[in-house]
C-alpha cells in the first residue's frame, strides 16, 4: 500500500472510547502512521505527551477524557511544539476560547478530514490554512461516511 503521506507519523491517540480509539488507530495505519496509545485518561495522555522518548509527531485529543478536559495535554504539546487536533462530539462551542484556534475533528471522524489533519501535521506552516477550516464543523454528509 502506498502511503497517503510524505512520511510516516507517530500520533498520540487520546481517546476514552475503545471502539473510537481503535477505529482511529486503524485509519492511522491505513495512512501509513503508527499510534502511541490509546491513552484513555488525561494523566495517561499527559505522560505520553511529556515523554521525549515517545517521539510523537502529532496528537489527536478527545476533548473529554472520562469527564476531564484534555487541555493539560494540549498545553504540554504546545510547549513541545507538537501539532494536535481535538476530537469531539460536542462541536466548537464546547472548546474553551483559548483553544478554539486549534483544529477539531467532529465525531464520527471523517477519514478525509483526518488525512487533512495528518498532512497539516507534516508541514505545520504549509498546512495551517487547511487545518484552520477544521474547527468542529458540521459533517458534510454529501461526501459519504468515509469522505
Amino acid at each position: 500500500m502506498t502511503s497517503a503521506l510524505d512520511r510516516s507519523l507517530r500520533i498520540l491517540v487520546a481517546e476514552d472510547d475503545a471502539m473510537i480509539a481503535f477505529d482511529v488507530i486503524d485509519a492511522l495505519a491505513e495512512f501509513g502512521c503508527t499510534a502511541s496509545g490509546p491513552a484513555a485518561t488525561v494523566k495517561a495522555a499527559l505522560n505520553k505527551a511529556e515523554d521525549p522518548a515517545d517521539q510523537i509527531d502529532g496528537a489527536l485529543l478527545d476533548l473529554d477524557l472520562r469527564g476531564e478536559r484534555s487541555y493539560p495535554v494540549a498545553t504540554a504539546l504546545i510547549r513541545r511544539n507538537i501539532p494536535f487536533a481535538f476530537t469531539s462530539g460536542y462541536g466548537a462551542d464546547a472548546i474553551e476560547a483559548a483553544f478554539r484556534a486549534y483544529p477539531c475533528l467532529l465525531k464520527p471522524i471523517n477519514r478525509s478530514d483526518l488525512l487533512t489533519v495528518l498532512r497539516g501535521f507534516q508541514t505545520p506552516a504549509d498546512g495551517a490554512d487547511a487545518l484552520n477550516g477544521l474547527l468542529c464543523r458540521k459533517p458534510d454528509h454529501t461526501r459519504g461516511p468515509e469522505g
